[in-house]
């Protein structure tokens, strides 16, 4: 099995100079929008199919980093100074002679393949040409597309280095991804020597259809006669399909195509040969939760092949192992992984409610809160006391509930996300708020909590600070105290509060004092 250990991207999509390394089981790519991700798992598929005609399918100025190319048309625009195109796939040594070298960036030998993108160096004088003219032209068309390994021996698309499949699901219903997916999955399952017999096979049953069955509408026929496609674009590769109770694959739904796409890969048996690495293109599109949760348990029992997943799904990176994520974000200098975070932490958000992990770990700024009364108010009142609304403040609101506080914390020494903890003292400020969180002392955290044991919720404290509004809307009642309503009904006692006093509720003290620490 080659196992992939490295990449690294020169002026490749939106990166410039990048470098990444791998986990040998399992990678998550998570990120934003733009982030990254489908990049990343592009270079790695472009450089491991070595197909030039792939490349040229998505075109050099799609490839290209915008900023490497404005930058050269800005500056004096040498032919020497043209920027090159470069992916470096580094491989766990197999002992491989024609992998092994020291062609690559790091100059260290290695197992590896790259793929290179640069101007042909016999067409300079062309090339410069171009260059010198005054308009901002570009010379893609000067370029050529070379696949090498480490070894500095040329490779292509019919000697696989690494077995591989990726599986886009935003094109779960294009026809060419289809049909690559079941040619991958056919050479997968066969030998070559079986894949010419069988497509001998296949192209002589086309041609004793045209002359038995055929035959009888041809002998009506007199300048011309039907014939079957034997071309390639008509062979047996091409007309193959998969069939799930004897329905082909493209004639299902989409998250239906998803799931049996991944599975199928995923799936272990005796005729399929194991792939060395899986890509997933946010595997969660097109599923329903219950789907998405048996694809984790497919995903989970697949220990054979590396897997590398983009997703936007907290289901899929907390069930699957935040210690094999990896966070990419326009905010970070270079990826960030989470495989120190403690293993209890990890655990506990495997088996824990669904829950917001990707909102947290996306975010700059965050106020944890740990109810529902304080979730539905807190947007209210930090307009209140900020003068803006908590997106304006880049400060993202989550309710997490009072046990989960230091597992997000755990995430937050890590990533330096700045958070703000506002909980309830319960009784005894200096055990529960203070001495509770010695070991996430950090200038990026900060606990808020109201001092005065008399004051122990939030509900105690909102009450005492809002008195008069909260008898007019909660009294009268003969069995409880205004007081003991709120805390009762906690939430709807929120919404209440809401939808009658929007802007006028005065906030406890350690509440304006997060929401001052964090904006």
């Amino acid at each position: 099995m080659s196992t992939i250990i490295k990449l690294k991207l020169v002026n490749f999509k939106k990166f410039k100079n990048f470098e990444i390394l791998f986990d040998d089981k399992l990678n998550l790519l998570i990120g934003d929008n733009e982030a990254g991700k489908s990049s990343i798992l592009l270079g790695l598929d472009l450089a491991i199919s070595a197909s030039k005609s792939k490349v040229e399918t998505f075109g050099l100025e799609a490839l290209f980093n915008t900023e490497a190319i404005h930058i050269f048309l800005e500056g004096d625009k040498k032919y020497i100074n043209l920027p090159k195109l470069q992916i470096e796939v580094y491989l766990a040594d197999q002992l491989t002679p024609d992998l092994n070298g020291k062609n690559n960036s790091d100059k260290i030998v290695c197992d590896g393949i790259r793929l290179i993108i640069e101007p042909i160096e016999e067409l300079n004088k062309e090339i410069q040409e171009i260059l010198d003219q005054a308009d901002a032209n570009f010379p893609f068309e000067y370029y050529s597309i070379r696949f090498s390994t480490f070894a500095d021996s040329p490779y292509t698309g019919f000697r696989r280095y690494v077995k591989h499949l990726l599986i886009d699901s935003s094109l779960i219903n294009n026809e060419y991804a289809t049909r690559e997916y079941i040619r991958t999955i056919y050479n997968t399952s066969t030998e070559s020597v079986e894949r010419n017999k069988y497509q001998n096979e296949y192209r002589r049953h086309k041609s004793a259809f045209k002359d038995g069955i055929l035959s009888d509408v041809n002998k009506g026929l007199t300048d011309y006669e039907f014939a079957i496609k034997t071309n390639s674009k008509s062979n047996l590769e091409t007309d193959l399909t998969i069939t799930e109770d004897n329905i082909a694959i493209e004639q299902k739904g989409k998250g239906r195509q998803c799931f049996i796409k991944t599975e199928f890969a995923l799936k272990k048996n005796n005729r399929t040969k194991e792939l060395d690495a899986l890509f997933l293109e946010e595997p969660e599109n097109h599923l329903s939760h219950l789907n998405m949760r048996r694809l984790i348990t497919k995903i989970k029992d697949s220990d054979q092949k590396q897997l590398f997943i983009a997703t936007h799904s907290s289901l899929v990176a907390t069930r699957l192992d935040l210690r094999k994520a990896i966070l990419l974000n326009s905010g970070f200098t270079a990826p960030l992984t989470l495989k120190d975070i403690p293993k209890d932490t990890a655990s506990f958000f495997m088996k824990a409610p669904d829950n917001n992990i990707l909102e947290f770990i996306l975010s700059k700024k965050v106020i944890l809160v740990e109810g529902d009364a304080e979730y539905i108010l807190i947007e209210d009142l930090f307009k209140t006391i900020a003068g803006l609304t908590p997106e304006e403040a880049n400060v993202h609101i989550i309710s997490v509930g009072g046990t989960s506080f230091k597992r997000y914390l755990d995430l937050a020494k890590i990533l330096k996300i700045q958070t703000a903890v506002i909980r309830d003292n319960d009784k005894d400020y200096i055990a529960n708020c203070v001495n509770s969180y010695t070991d996430y002392t950090d200038k990026h955290i900060k606990i808020f909590s109201d001092t005065d044991k008399n004051r122990s919720t939030f509900e105690i404290c909102f009450y005492q600070d809002n008195k008069a509004i909260c008898d007019e809307i909660f009294g009268g009642r003969k069995t409880l105290t205004v007081q003991e309503y709120m805390l009762k009904n906690k939430a709807d006692a929120a919404f209440s509060l809401l939808d009658n006093c929007a802007g006028k509720l005065e906030s406890p003290q350690y509440i304006k004092d997060a929401v001052l620490w964090i904006k």
